[in-house]
């Protein structure tokens, strides 16, 4: 019968040493963080204006009636992300499997995807919504949407497209050339390939890079209050006016920043889920 196995005196002395060496590290580390953010808060709290601030900005019963309207009008924002992201990731795959395709017959497919990129990445999304949201509607066509919603749905769609192209493109690329090679040998066409070996792995390796964009799209949707659009920002716009008061703004970057901080946080799971998993891979 073999005995358990019991770590020698240099192991144990090692884990206290490394355990000691942590304490410390978090110890120096939360006392430099509370020194830091109490110097910042002296500071902005003994400058000769934060009286007139913390009035104009922080007003706690103007926070507590904008909140309502805000954040009904938060709703809009979180709609457009929640229709507008299914429809960039179906337009930027489409995009991105179109530029890699090397049939002769196929080469204006191939062209247009070159020239949609090129074209709304290089576009201010904000320009775009201003096409979009008052260009279509002037052209009178059967089947133009005339719904604002659904027209800044589309301008999101055709910048962020672009943008989710080149990750999906990248992604594509990564997957090394002798996979598609191995596919083919056993049998596969060139679409079983793409579709049943390169698409997984290249998708697998971009989820990071995704969500860093649907965090900015989220962002973005407050641009749709240029074109008269009430959402959370311009409500918030709509308050300061009637209230003079910008502590609305604040009320409605909250809700921003509690949306798009656990996508930035779960993006950065990922990323380190992703690297644990290639180091393990190239052991």
């Amino acid at each position: 019968m073999t005995e358990a196995w019991t770590p020698s005196d240099r192991q144990l002395e090692r884990l206290r040493t490394r355990r000691r060496l942590d304490r410390r590290s978090s110890l120096v580390a939360t006392t430099t963080t509370v020194v830091v953010v109490a110097l910042l808060v002296l500071g902005l709290v003994s400058s000769p204006g934060w009286p007139r601030v913390r009035e104009t900005f922080l007003s706690w019963p103007d926070a507590r009636a904008a909140f309502p309207p805000i954040a009904e009008a938060f709703w809009l924002n979180v709609r457009m992300f929640l229709v507008a992201e299914p429809l960039i990731l179906l337009v930027g795959m489409l995009v991105a499997v179109a530029r890699g395709t090397t049939a002769a017959a196929l080469f204006p497919v191939r062209a247009l995807a070159v020239v949609y990129t090129d074209l709304f990445r290089g576009l201010p999304t904000l320009l775009v919504v201003f096409l979009v949201c008052f260009g279509l509607p002037a052209l009178q066509l059967q089947g133009i949407p005339t719904s604002l919603f659904w027209l800044g749905v589309l301008a999101l769609v055709l910048c962020y497209g672009a943008y989710v192209a080149e990750v999906f493109r990248s992604g594509i690329d990564s997957v090394h050339p002798s996979q598609v090679a191995s596919a083919q040998a056993l049998g596969l066409s060139h679409g079983q390939s793409l579709r049943f070996v390169v698409l997984p792995q290249a998708v697998r390796r971009v989820v990071p890079p995704l969500l860093n964009d649907f965090v900015s799209l989220q962002k973005d949707t407050a641009l749709v209050a240029s074109v008269g659009l009430v959402e959370a920002l311009r409500q918030a716009q709509v308050y300061s006016s009637y209230n003079f008061d910008f502590t609305s703004y604040l009320v409605a970057g909250a809700f921003f920043v509690a949306l798009t901080v656990p996508l930035a946080r779960v993006t950065d799971w990922l990323a380190r889920r992703s690297a644990r998993r290639e180091r393990a891979g190239a052991r």
